[in-house]
């Protein structure tokens, strides 16, 4: 009873409220430091990762070779997947960092950390755990203590997640839409705040209305349409709710926003029409936009409740509080919403946010995870509202038995999901599947030792939570141990599992093409038969003509003429299908699955060969 008199959580915050410089200072190194460790830390240390990272790195590469910033190419075709963001940022980066990864997928990471920032700082304003809070006590100290704690949650459960780390440290363009969304409708949040009813003469909207078609121009150009669709569907879902879309139109000034969006979207879609007419509107608007939410595009299928199991685990474990914490907000009482304060409807916000991006992409025919992965702020909003009424409530105080039975509930999912992960996690090498292209990974995986750290992480973690679970007066702190196992596992589990991946995946093709950058006569054509991996026409700074098949390689070298020789990076077995002699090629050198070999043209044209 002494002791948690002493250092009970409410004498704890009474002690850092009397230094308000102090405890803010405090959250922005915490804070800090896991964006450190979440996302820059060994952000270059390990090769890009086929199949979809080496693409957007080589058009990149190939911008700043070729000069020609409107149009990205991979491997001398156009690549009309994206909009030019993530190749511009990627090339700039190339100028400064030099062509390695850090430059790939520096982008990614920092549009993380600045979506994170500004949710941070918008949980530290806006975050009241109970709306009457932010009624009756604006600026008490028991708002300002949930205030704090919303804020250091929400940003480390968004920054703590394996969806988001996974985007954050991978070079390719969802990240960068993701932060366009997300700070859009933070900024949103921003101006309907201030703003009040308040109506501002003149052009210009206020800067944080401005802020948001900023951050909506930037989502276009990182992927399309759907940077726009997305949070203007939200918006006006969100304004519907309240009933307040006349008032909110004049305050933002949407007019003025849609001239600002206008200008500075627009021009670089009228130079790549102009420079390509209807095969880049075909491509882009009609495959990679139309197609993707009308029907299946590249496999990519799934069934209904495909994203319900993604959130479920892409956002363990706080995905576990979603259900509670949407129902807490009681969303259904919409006049007593209305009767609230603006600040005060950040909860809601998020609660749409969520529900409009999952409903619009579970509706969508082609489904893959990335999709989800601007639906994240909003459910570390609403994740941490929850826990910080948890946190700042008085073990005393009377509840309501529904939050009460929610808390007992979500704790009792983490601890045991916990000690399911930790079993999972130890015995993991033994579970994994074979691999043609890294056959010795489970064996260097279980000797690292880390599948049996991260299970002694996710053990104890379970074990702490299902012992405070007892208790109303320790129940509270479950959120706090498992930001701490999570952060733990991060960082001396998941960044240097990534390592031993990358060391039996990936290390073996990208010395064989370094190699073959080194080597290659610059007459000599560089092959690759039996798989595509795109990372070889990245590192060996080289085109390369694929070959999913050696029978088709064979059909294609024999109608042709050109250097006497061949470069050929392939799985051993190509040598015997390809029916050459002993004569007809040197192996330069092998390296994992994979080996580096230089064939004599004539070897593959030979009439005996099949």
């Amino acid at each position: 009873m002494i002791w948690r008199k002493q250092f009970g959580l409410r004498q704890w915050w009474q002690h850092f409220e009397q230094c308000p410089r102090q405890t803010g200072w405090f959250m922005v190194l915490v804070l800090g430091l896991i964006c450190t460790m979440a996302f820059l830390w060994h952000l270059g240390s390990i090769g890009l990762i086929d199949e979809t990272e080496p693409l957007f790195a080589e058009a990149s590469r190939q911008m700043v070779v070729t000069g020609d910033w409107v149009t990205p190419y991979f491997n001398g075709i156009t690549r009309f997947d994206k909009p030019p963001l993530v190749y511009w940022l990627m090339a700039l980066g190339y100028l400064v960092l030099g062509v390695n990864e850090w430059a790939v997928r520096l982008p990614s990471a920092l549009g993380a950390i600045a979506l994170i920032t500004l949710l941070f700082f918008t949980l530290r304003r806006f975050g009241y755990a109970l709306p009457r809070v932010a009624q009756a006590e604006p600026e008490g100290r028991i708002s300002d203590r949930q205030r704090w704690l919303a804020a250091g949650l929400g940003a480390a459960m968004l920054a703590l997640n394996l969806q988001f780390i996974v985007w954050a440290r991978t070079g390719v363009s969802d990240m960068l839409l993701c932060a366009g969304i997300s700070i859009a409708l933070l900024c949103f949040f921003w101006g309907y705040v201030g703003d009040e009813g308040e109506v501002r003469p003149g052009f210009w909207p206020r800067p944080a209305y401005l802020g948001c078609y900023l951050a909506m121009v930037g989502a276009v150009l990182a992927k399309g349409p759907v940077g726009i669709v997305i949070p203007g569907f939200v918006i006006l879902s969100f304004l519907a709710y309240m009933g307040n879309f006349k008032t909110v139109w004049q305050e933002a000034k949407v007019w003025s926003g849609a001239v600002i969006f206008a200008l500075l979207t627009i021009p670089w879609y009228v130079l790549v029409i102009l420079a390509h007419g209807q095969t880049y509107i075909d491509d882009f608007f009609g495959y990679h936009n139309v197609d993707r939410f009308t029907q299946v595009v590249n496999n990519h299928s799934g069934p209904w409740y495909f994203y319900f199991l993604v959130v479920a685990v892409g956002f363990f474990p706080w995905s576990l509080g979603l259900p509670v914490a949407m129902v807490r907000l009681r969303f259904w009482g919409r006049s007593h919403w209305q009767a609230q304060p603006r600040r005060a409807h950040l909860g809601i916000l998020a609660l749409i946010w969520f529900g409009v991006i999952f409903l619009f992409f579970t509706i969508a025919v082609t489904k893959l995870p990335s999709y989800t992965l601007p639906l994240l702020p909003a459910a570390a909003i609403l994740v941490a509202l929850f826990w910080t009424q948890a946190l700042t409530l008085p073990p005393t105080a009377p509840r309501r038995w529904n939050h009460s039975l929610g808390e007992w509930l979500t704790g009792a999912a983490h601890g045991i999901l916990a000690l399911a992960a930790g079993v999972v996690w130890w015995i993991l090498p033994r579970i994994l599947g074979p691999d043609s292209a890294a056959p010795n990974f489970p064996g260097v995986l279980m000797a690292s030792g880390l599948p049996v750290l991260g299970g002694v992480i996710w053990l104890i973690a379970g074990g702490v939570t299902l012992v405070l679970l007892w208790r109303n007066t320790t129940r509270r702190w479950i959120v706090v141990v498992n930001l701490l196992a999570f952060f733990c596992f991060v960082s001396f589990v998941v960044v240097p599992t990534l390592n031993v991946v990358d060391q039996e995946r990936q290390q073996p093709l990208r010395e064989l093409s370094l190699l073959a950058k080194r080597v290659k006569d610059p007459l000599e054509e560089l092959l690759m038969i039996g798989f595509m991996k795109p990372s070889v026409a990245f590192y060996s700074q080289s085109p390369v003509r694929f070959f999913s098949h050696s029978p088709h390689a064979l059909e294609a070298i024999q109608g042709e003429r050109g250097a006497s020789t061949l470069l050929m990076i392939s799985h051993p077995e190509a040598i015997t299908e390809l029916g050459l002699t002993p004569e007809d090629y040197q192996v330069l050198r092998q390296s994992g699955a994979y080996q580096l070999t230089r064939v004599q043209r004539e070897g593959m044209m030979d009439p005996r060969n099949p």
